[in-house]
């Protein structure tokens, strides 16, 4: 997929409309983080033009007349492209183009437009690619370079077939190739998250730029890529970080959310999200000093309950306490979340009273069990070693509780008495299994 890469030089000029379920304080922050996105893409905002609406205009999304408005500002300033804060329709983008002639993006397009830059391994790659597409296939227009110019050799153009229909077609194909690519990933994934089972697993989550990454390296001695700037990582990197002395997690660093983020993008990056899903533990990492750190938890609440895993254990860890000039919002804070951490990743603040307090959330989703095993069945001993916490083991010899011959009952067989704690959802697992053994009654050596 060609990536519509934004030249550093070029400026934009950022559209949003006013609607009674909008107000304009809440179209200014969006425009405010619109701004930050464009910056992030390379392009530099000249100018924002708003408008309050009833509803978003279904074929120019603003009115004609600040269409005309708009049109002049854009040949005042010798502006190259025109962000509009929410996506547009095929119908919308087309009229746009026409009385604008001039580069168009939406809020979603130009996500993907910098997830494509940010994309450093195949996974991701593919990922972006695949969101693009599915994004670019229903929005071709006169503005589109045609994929046959990139890809020669693919597909022929039929009889009265026009070059758009060539594209769509083109587009389909490629795809299913990159579905199948995927699918191929996410069965490695898989085999890699089955070998973790002996892990307490931990994902971070967050808006994007909360500090996820920079708390992952401090944690985990890691080098994970780190900067000030809007989707730094989208790449789920995995570190192991010891919470004490006979405790170890994997800890996960995830793509950041953010409002309106592309639904195409969410089901693309599945593969990274299953972090998410495969968790027992999140993280919940919220930029403190942001003026909008509220909204952006229920954003990321939002997001996670679309992810189907709102109901998992969470932590919330506010992050750049050391940067904040309120400290009446601090307190506010801890008596509002008395369960949170307060940190600051960059220097290192507060990372023991995270880990206690982390380790206390992974405890209280613990159980305990009691389980008697048949020696022989030492491949479901050596499991629970493995994935829980064994805190008394002895040997003995049992029978089962109703021997089928009274007077020739069987010969007892020896047992592992094992008092564990594990996990909830390892203990959902071997439940069933161990219900082969709850017959075992213990006797004495004969």
């Amino acid at each position: 997929m060609h990536e519509h890469k934004l030249p550093d030089t070029e400026k934009a000029v950022l559209v949003g409309v006013v609607t009674p379920d909008a107000s304009r304080w809440d179209v200014n922050d969006s425009l405010d983080e619109l701004a930050e996105l464009a910056s992030t893409a390379g392009a530099v905002v000249t100018d924002r033009m708003t408008q309050s609406l009833a509803r978003v205009n279904p074929t120019t999304y603003i009115g004609t007349g600040k269409v005309a408005e708009l049109k002049s500002l854009i040949g005042a300033r010798g502006s190259d492209l025109v962000i509009f804060d929410d996506d547009l329709s095929p119908m919308q983008l087309r009229n746009l183009e026409k009385a604008l002639d001039c580069k168009l993006l939406d809020r979603s397009g130009l996500i993907l437009d910098i997830f494509a830059t940010r994309a450093r391994t195949a996974a991701a790659q593919t990922q972006v690619e695949l969101a693009q597409l599915d994004y670019l296939r229903t929005r071709l227009t006169r503005h589109w370079t045609h994929l046959s110019r990139q890809k020669g050799g693919i597909g022929t153009k039929g009889p009265g077939e026009t070059q758009i229909e060539t594209d769509r077609r083109l587009i389909g194909n490629r795809i299913a190739v990159l579905k199948e690519r995927l699918e191929k990933i996410d069965r490695q994934r898989t085999i890699q998250r089955k070998g973790r089972k002996g892990f307490t697993r931990v994902a971070l989550v967050g808006y994007t730029n909360a500090g996820k990454s920079t708390l992952m390296n401090v944690l985990s001695d890691a080098e994970v890529f780190a900067e000030d700037r809007l989707f730094a990582t989208l790449d789920a990197t995995t570190r192991q970080v010891r919470l004490g002395a006979n405790r170890q997690v994997l800890l996960s660093d995830t793509v950041g959310f953010i409002r309106k983020l592309p639904h195409n993008l969410i089901e693309s990056f599945k593969s990274t999200l299953d972090e998410v899903r495969e968790s027992d533990v999140l993280v919940h990492v919220i930029d403190m000093t942001h003026p909008r750190h509220e909204d952006h938890i229920d954003v990321v609440r939002a997001t996670l309950g679309e992810l189907g895993v709102a109901d998992k254990p969470l932590l919330p860890v506010f992050n750049k306490v050391d940067r904040l000039e309120e400290p009446e919002l601090l307190g506010a804070l801890r008596s509002r979340f008395p369960e949170a951490a307060f940190v600051s990743a960059l220097r290192g603040i507060g990372l023991s009273d995270l880990k206690e307090r982390l380790l206390g959330v992974i405890e209280h989703d613990f159980v305990e069990r009691t389980a008697y095993v048949p020696l022989a069945e030492w491949e479901m001993i050596a499991r629970i070693h493995r994935e829980a916490e064994v805190v008394a083991e002895e040997y003995l010899y049992a029978r089962n509780g109703e021997p089928a011959d009274e007077e020739a009952p069987e010969d007892p067989i020896p047992v592992a008495r094992l008092r564990f704690r594990c996990p909830r959802k390892f203990d959902r697992d071997i439940r069933p299994v161990l219900k082969r053994f709850a017959g075992l009654r213990i006797c004495a050596q004969e």
